[in-house]
């Protein structure tokens, strides 16, 4: 038994005249879609509660009004982390801030600082280094939970290591004893 033949269709074969009334039927859809927009969004908003701000100092401190203990030369500080919490149990907020030079190139080293302001005063201030730039290491993660201070550490294996390649991963945890910081390694932590 032989298939049977199938009779050759027409339209699918394409001709240039399929292609041009393709071309305009979407020139057409695209013209007509900028011509009709939707109106303008009136949405309206609800009263809420009103928000009041915290006193100054309940609030944390601000990196942004900090001079750090940087040498940066002609490139500035910034601040590339930041987490708030009461480290010492006094009831007013600590920051903890995770700051490095501004470098064109490379991975710069993170300095984490801790950020407190006097009672009487709305200025902050750096009062504690949990982690010094010179030590050449980056912080991808930084928490404060429970009064600790916790952060993930990326450093080099070697001098041989290029700069902009971390090959070694840490944890530190740093917490309020006898009027210091005191750093241990986390539960859980390992190196990579």
């Amino acid at each position: 038994m032989q298939p049977s033949a199938v009779p050759e269709l027409a339209h699918t074969h394409t001709r240039p005249i399929h292609w041009l009334a393709t071309a305009t039927a979407l020139a057409g859809v695209v013209a007509l879609s900028s011509v009709l927009q939707p109106g303008a969004a009136t949405a309206a908003q609800s009263a809420g509660p009103e928000t009041k701000s915290a006193p100054a100092h309940l609030a944390p401190p601000d990196p942004a009004h900090v001079a750090f203990p940087l040498q940066c030369g002609p490139v500035k500080a910034v601040v590339t982390k930041r987490v708030s919490g009461d480290l010492d149990a006094d009831g007013r907020p600590e920051t903890v801030a995770a700051v490095h030079c501004d470098a064109p190139m490379g991975t710069p080293p993170d300095g984490v600082y801790v950020l407190t302001r006097a009672a009487d005063s709305a200025a902050p201030r750096v009062v504690a280094t949990l982690l010094d730039p010179e030590d050449g290491t980056t912080v991808s993660d930084l928490t404060v939970r429970d009064g600790a201070v916790t952060a993930t550490l990326l450093g080099y294996s070697s001098a041989d290591v290029p700069r902009c390649c971390p090959d070694v991963t840490t944890g530190a945890k740093w917490r309020w004893h006898n009027g210091a910081f005191v750093r241990s390694t986390p539960a859980g932590a390992h190196s990579a």
